[in-house]
């Protein structure tokens, strides 16, 4: 099977590696031609970097993991090379300025594409990239399913048809793990710590039932998995990104969290729920 997959960050070139070790071929598209090297890894020789897209076009199955900010307009630069193929969004996050998720710019920039689904749970890059066991939900149409589990072997698979669940799980954990993180440092205790981390996943967990995600996804990998990896680990990028702002210092590379956060009070507001614990935390921390 040929792979494209569409982003060459850590999180990216992760996917790429597990995917060629699985057996598939894999074009790994870079912007600008670079890609994630991990200490101790080699990169299996059935993965070819690419900064030309038109070499996905010939891809049996789409893995898109560039970063929310730069998501549209990297579909909308990739779609003229689209020829049916399944898409697998593993990007967890919101659209900072609009508060959409990845489907739902999927939708609006491709809308003949039928057969997509999102990859989401507890995956820190470099531990799938060293073949450390690892866990993900896979949520999207059978025909996703099929191929994902095919492409993703070296992977443990909990499939699911909440796609919304598992987005909204997704970018829920970045902001609460940036929370976290802020809180790690200038909480005045574990119980405030406790009591913050519980009530901002509650309103993750709001914002999804309104917006008909299934209370099951929220205990499945995706949900409470992603959660307790995130928010309770410095490995994580947004909890060492809250860390970093509680000690007044710029959050180091990508921080998904913080365009979670915006983007998930922007969807709140539009739909209704009360967030006060998101918009507290987003003032207290100049987002």
């Amino acid at each position: 099977m040929n792979v494209g997959v569409v982003g060459a960050g850590a999180w990216g070139t992760a996917l790429a590696i597990v995917s060629a070790r699985g057996g598939a071929n894999v074009v790994l598209w870079s912007y600008d031609g670079e890609y994630k090297i991990f200490d101790g890894v080699t990169m299996p020789e059935n993965i070819r970097v690419t900064r030309d897209m038109h070499d996905l076009a010939e891809c049996d199955a789409w893995l898109v993991v560039t970063p929310a900010a730069f998501f549209r307009a990297t579909i909308k630069n990739a779609k003229e090379f689209y020829n049916n193929q399944p898409i697998i969004i593993c990007t967890k996050g919101a659209e900072s300025t609009t508060g959409d998720f990845m489907s739902e710019i999927i939708r609006a920039e491709m809308p003949s594409v039928s057969d997509f689904g999102v990859l989401s749970g507890p995956q820190f890059a470099a531990e799938v990239a060293r073949g450390v066991p690892t866990g993900s939900t896979l949520a999207g149409s059978s025909r996703v399913i099929d191929y994902g589990t095919k492409i993703l072997n070296k992977l443990f698979i909990s499939p699911s048809d909440d796609i919304i669940g598992a987005e909204i799980c997704g970018v829920g954990k970045n902001a609460v793990a940036l929370i976290c993180g802020y809180n790690s440092v200038v909480a005045g205790g574990e119980n405030e710590r406790a009591m913050i981390f519980t009530r901002a996943w509650n309103e993750v967990m709001e914002i999804g039932m309104a917006t008909g995600a299934k209370m099951r996804t929220f205990l499945d990998l995706c949900g409470i998995g992603d959660l307790y990896l995130s928010a309770t680990s410095e490995t994580s990028r947004n909890f060492a990104g809250g860390m970093a702002i509680a000690n007044g210092n710029p959050p180091a590379g990508t921080v998904e969290g913080i365009f979670a956060m915006n983007g998930l009070i922007r969807r709140a507001k539009k739909i209704g729920i009360s967030t006060p614990i998101l918009i507290e935390m987003q003032q207290k921390m100049k987002l």
